[in-house]
């Protein structure tokens, strides 16, 4: 592994004390040391254009989705102040947090299914640290050179030229950053108000805190931190392995192939040096976004990226051996020499589970009514008998509509008794609103036949007949034989 410091690979150290007995040594244990910066190698290959073109999907959709409007407002809002979540065509609420914690448990379980099949591919081509680090790193070789200059660079005193270049670096990590966190904030205030109001210098202060929080983590993390966020600081890390089997893809180093390491020249027979195909070029180190020699196995900083595997097949190609010496295989093809088995058990567990939560959560999204009412009785007085002979029994109606466009409701009420409805028998409620209206309900003392009876307030879009929710509540009114 190349690092700046090849000399502090060790945190223990050996010294003689010289008031200590000369056969006894002090051991002398560094909990803390710091890490070495790695500096990655830049190679073509297929993996790398799969990451590429992995990539450029997530990024324009993270950057260009806030920019984008839905029936006058911004397509993916999430409005704290109002607490509402606009979602495309799909606006929810509080009392639909369910559906989003729903939708995380998905996520989860997506995540975990494609684990076990491929490892970490999550890590290597779709995680944000993933994404970011890789952007941060292209800039420094845009302005730095490739690998072995930047390490010279670094190396160098510094001088107006070395100067220039690390600034130029801060300044678009900088500018990256920025742009990360008005992004970021743009989800949850109107971007297109608050580019305007950055530059005018009228952000309000919870806005400008948080862009320059996560303008600050991003360039701490992508540009600083790097691979320590997937060494020490992310779980996935640490709790991936329980998901894998013997028959998950791994990045994996066919030792028996391979072994002996050695160099040699191409015309060369390897098998008359005693020696395996891998010539121990580095390259697979060098190329490794967490600095780690794959050749010595499956290690939790691995995080399945491929780079390894397209500069491995690279030396091969110019030593005219054939591909795969490390590649993408599981345990059993490697010690075993199975064929690569997909249909398993636990994957199909996993899967089947991961369908019928989709499926579930689509239903349940596709029947949700866009319309929510409540109904809550006076109970500071039970019933009012009225001069007419009425028996009078009070409510209060919420109306919350939760659709998209504007509505005209009609109310009606249901019950075993004769009950008279007087209030409002339409209300038109816009979009995202909430109406609240005072309702009576009466009934003749003479058709009283329940003291506590129950009924049921209908509400109907008068456009949509779909558009309907109902809410129970009680009529309580005196018994016959009393005064």
């Amino acid at each position: 592994m190349d690092k700046t410091s090849p000399s502090s690979q060790s945190g223990i150290e050996v010294a003689k004390s010289q008031t200590a007995p000369a056969n006894e040594a002090i051991h002398v244990l560094n909990l803390y040391q710091t890490a070495d910066k790695i500096y990655t190698r830049s190679l073509e290959g297929f993996y790398r254009s799969l990451r590429r073109w992995t990539w450029i999907p997530m990024l324009a959709s993270y950057f260009l989705i806030p920019w984008l409007h839905i029936n006058g407002r911004q397509a993916v809002w999430f409005d704290l102040a109002e607490r509402k979540f606009h979602i495309f065509w799909l606006t929810l609420w509080p009392q639909d947090l369910p559906f989003l914690a729903a939708l995380l448990i998905i996520s989860a379980f997506g995540l975990f299914t494609i684990t076990n099949l491929a490892g970490r591919v999550w890590c290597g081509f779709s995680c944000p640290q993933t994404v970011w680090t890789s952007i941060f790193i292209a800039v420094e070789e845009w302005f730095e050179g490739d690998r072995n200059k930047r390490i010279k660079l670094d190396a160098q005193p510094w001088t107006l030229n070395k100067l220039a270049r690390k600034s130029a670096v801060q300044l678009c990590w900088l500018l990256i950053s920025l742009a990360t966190g008005l992004t970021f904030v743009g989800y949850f205030n109107p971007v297109r108000d608050l580019v305007p109001d950055l530059f005018q210098l009228s952000i309000s202060g919870a806005a400008l805190f948080w862009m320059l929080l996560f303008t600050a983590l991003t360039w701490a993390n992508a540009g600083l931190m790097r691979e320590q966020i997937c060494l020490y600081v992310c779980p996935y890390a640490r709790f991936q392995s329980v998901m894998f089997d013997s028959d998950t893809l791994i990045v994996s180093y066919d030792k028996a192939r391979g072994e002996s390491r050695g160099s040699r020249k191409i015309q060369q027979d390897p098998a008359e040096l005693g020696l395996g195909d891998c010539v121990d070029c580095t390259l697979c180190v060098q190329v490794c976004p967490t600095g780690i020699d794959i050749r010595d196995g499956l290690q939790y900083e691995c995080i399945s990226c491929g780079l390894c595997i397209d500069a491995c097949n690279t030396v091969m190609e110019k030593m005219h051996y054939p591909n795969g010496l490390i590649s993408f295989t599981t345990e059993n093809v490697l010690e075993k020499g199975t064929q690569f088995r997909l249909l398993r058990p636990r994957l199909l567990a996993y899967f089947a589970v991961l369908v019928l939560m989709c499926t579930v959560f689509v239903y349940e999204i596709s029947s949700r009514v866009a319309l929510e009412i409540d109904v809550v009785r006076d109970r500071n007085m039970l019933y009012r008998v009225t001069e007419e002979g009425f028996v009078e029994n009070s409510y209060k109606l919420k109306i919350n509509n939760m659709d998209q466009r504007d509505h005209h409701y009609r109310i009606s009420v249901t019950s075993d008794q004769g009950l008279v409805y007087r209030g409002q028998s339409e209300v038109g409620v816009a979009e995202g609103e909430v109406v609240e209206m005072l309702v009576r309900l009466l009934l003749p003392l003479d058709q009283i036949e329940k003291a506590n009876a129950e009924v049921e307030f209908i509400v109907t879009a008068t456009t949509d007949a779909a558009l309907q929710n109902s809410e129970k509540s009680r009529f309580i009114a005196p018994l016959k034989n009393s005064n």
